[in-house]
């Protein structure tokens, strides 16, 4: 069985994630900045796919399988220290 996203909510801090095996996964919204930094009309503005979540608006995509992990955005590398 595939686990997809049922359902996306937010709250000041988390986007919650309902998935379709029954849990529902809390996700700290400072893992993908786009997100944190985007109006609550954006955020809601997500487009469900059984293979994750879609913002058109703020091109952010996530995937189920991704969140599932504990991957937050991996778009950007990490700055080291000291280069």
């Amino acid at each position: 069985m595939s686990i997809s996203a049922t359902s996306v909510k937010f709250d000041d801090d988390v986007m919650w994630v309902a998935l379709s095996d029954g849990r529902t996964l809390g996700i700290p919204l400072a893992w993908f900045p786009r997100l944190l930094h985007a109006t609550p009309s954006q955020r809601t503005n997500v487009e469900i796919s059984r293979v994750g979540l879609h913002w058109d608006e703020l091109d952010e995509d996530i995937s189920v399988a991704g969140l599932l992990a504990g991957r937050g955005d991996v778009t950007r590398q990490s700055e080291r220290v000291g280069s």
